[in-house]
């Protein structure tokens, strides 16, 4: 009795850290180190159930890494009664993988299900051909290329139509293998040697001869692609997992190993792209097939890396080029699903919807993107809040405006704007107004989209009276923005609207003190001095004078001068020697 009362403790316990580590991963999906911990759990509590939830649920957070596809199948395949689990599992992972070691485990699994004889070995026979043509071109493949051919050598030429269709098929194998920069490509070549000198020691020569050119080429890459690959295979950092097979991709911070790390991967990338074995247009496919591979390699091995974009989008770019628009559009997807707050992925994304016609789904990406983005901005705030409160400062200090948050609000603010021009562009001026009165009720919408609005009202609509009100309504908000105010006012000088701007100027100078309204100066003064009469530009002058009475900010310090340079500024008054005394005054 006290033993199962202690087995039923046991299990509650293991319960227990089930459901926490589960609902935490359910909030943190890309804590490596706790899916490490449930599977530990999932393990031991002996649940076949349970385990397979456990690594489904991992695979939604870490799509397609081969480690745990191999772990799962492993599982699935001790037990006796999974193996239409097992066959379906194979099918769902194999279709886009570029790993050689989930093909090899593949391979494994089907000869120890089939039986001996004829059929089994032409089954066989059809289970190599199809990992060849997915990942025969990686360097690990060697095994599964000597693999097929043996079993090509294993079949009975009863008649000698039999023995020349093998002999066919082996010559075949061997050419397009020794051909690959892959491990053991000097040994297949030895083979390949080997089996036409035993066919006729005189045609011999003629067939060795004619891939002597790629075999030597195949070699001099192998040990370039060597070189790369041996910089993006650092050694993993000590587990105290008992699962060390499982390697998951984490996020790490972006710093000088990281951009090191980036670099190799970049170099790697482009090297595969300059076709290095020097294949010819009747090889394309062969060469399209290396750079896919080595794309959907580097996004699954670096999947929160922090230039993964760059990957993903040169992925894209190349698959599009060759007319794979709906993968290269997955690629665009799955991108963003491990990378929300991707500018490049986000904006590559709603533009290839957009040229789909894909209305509908444009507003999805923007508004899923505007929701990670305000999530962040949301985060980082919370925290310089915090840092204040530690600091003793007062929490609603409306001057704190760090850097940082400001700037990721200015990016922030590009998405509203970059989302108004689709709506502009696609669905008309109603779509785009529709936009803007979101971003008006967005708490962290910077100035820059009422600027934009406006602009794309008088460009595009033709309508500067909207643009104005538009201006108007940013300038309620951002009053205290002396770069906003400056923007409005040079927006009502360029359309010729001099009472309101006026207006703007007279009623915002005097909101901002001397040092922070030299831009708002300095843009009126040069307009009076342009287009207003010789009263209103003494007028500015005595103005400016009271504002900074020792000059600073003044365009010339001795102002008559300076006046009759501004006014008077003729190319051949430009050219001419400076009036002794005179000198340009520029602002510190």
């Amino acid at each position: 009795l006290g033993r199962m009362s202690s087995q039923a403790q046991e299990a509650t316990e293991t319960q227990s850290k089930w459901d926490h580590l589960y609902s935490h991963l359910r909030g943190k999906p890309y804590d490596a180190d706790s899916w490490l911990k449930l599977l530990d759990v999932a393990e031991g509590s002996g649940d076949i159930e349970k385990l397979k939830k456990a690594y489904e649920a991992l695979l939604e957070a870490y799509p397609h890494t081969p480690s745990v596809q191999i772990a799962y199948l492993r599982h699935c395949m001790e037990t006796s009664d999974l193996h239409n689990h097992v066959e379906a599992l194979f099918k769902r992972f194999l279709y886009h993988s570029p790993f050689v070691e989930l093909w090899k485990l593949y391979l494994a699994y089907v000869r120890r299900r089939l039986n001996t004889g004829p059929n089994a070995r032409d089954t066989m026979r059809k289970c190599y051909e199809l990992a060849i043509n997915r990942v025969g071109q990686d360097k690990d493949s060697a095994e599964i290329w000597i693999e097929y051919i043996r079993i090509l050598k294993s079949v009975e030429a009863t008649t000698t139509w039999t023995q020349q269709h093998t002999v066919d098929a082996l010559r075949k194998a061997y050419r397009r293998a020794v051909q690959i920069p892959m491990d053991d490509v000097e040994k297949l070549w030895e083979e390949y040697c080997a089996f036409e000198s035993a066919q006729n020691k005189y045609t011999a020569k003629e067939f060795l001869s004619d891939l002597q050119e790629g075999h030597t080429r195949a070699r001099a890459t192998l040990a370039q692609l060597q070189e790369h690959l041996a910089a993006l295979r650092p050694s993993s950092p000590p587990s105290k997992q008992a699962r060390p097979r499982i390697r998951l991709p984490r996020q790490q911070p972006f710093n000088a190993d990281e951009r090191a790390f980036a670099a190799h991967w970049r170099a790697y990338l482009k090297w595969e792209e300059s076709n290095p074995l020097g294949l010819e247009e009747k090889d394309k496919a062969s060469l399209i097939a290396r750079i896919e591979s080595a794309y959907r390699k580097a996004v699954v091995r670096r999947r929160f890396f922090p230039d993964i974009w760059q990957y993903r989008f040169m992925a894209y770019t190349w698959t599009n080029k060759i007319g794979k628009t709906q993968e290269a559009i997955a690629l665009l997807k799955a991108g963003i699903e491990a990378n929300p707050n991707s500018f490049v992925l986000n904006f590559a994304y709603v533009e290839a919807l957009e040229m789909q016609e894909n209305y509908e789904e444009v507003h999805s990406v923007f508004n899923n993107f505007l929701e990670a983005l305000r999530e962040d901005l949301q985060t980082l705030e919370q925290r310089f809040l915090s840092q204040c409160w530690s600091n003793s400062l007062p929490s609603d200090n409306k001057n704190l405006n760090p850097k940082e948050l400001a700037d990721r609000r200015t990016e922030y603010g590009v998405v509203w704007t970059v989302y108004m021009r689709f709506a502009l562009r696609a669905e008309g001026v109603e779509s785009n107004r529709a936009v803007f009165t979101r971003a008006r009720k967005d708490y962290w919408t910077p100035w820059g989209v009422y600027e934009a609005a406006a602009l794309m009202e008088y460009h595009c609509g033709k309508n500067d009276g909207v643009a104005s009100r538009i201006f108007e309504l940013g300038l309620a908000k951002f009053s205290d923005d002396i770069t906003f105010v400056t923007r409005y006012l040079s927006f009502l000088i360029s359309v010729n609207d001099a009472n309101n701007a006026r207006a703007v100027f007279e009623r915002a100078i005097g909101m901002f003190p001397a040092d922070c309204a030299r831009p708002l100066w300095e843009l009126w003064a040069r307009h009076e001095y342009q287009f207003g009469t010789l009263a209103t530009a003494h007028k500015i002058e005595r103005q400016m004078s009271e504002v900074y009475p020792n000059g600073e900010c003044l365009p010339n310090r001795q102002i008559n001068n300076s006046l009759f340079f501004i006014r008077f500024s003729f190319k051949a008054l430009r050219t001419t020697a400076p009036i002794s005394g005179v000198r340009r005054y520029r602002c510190p």
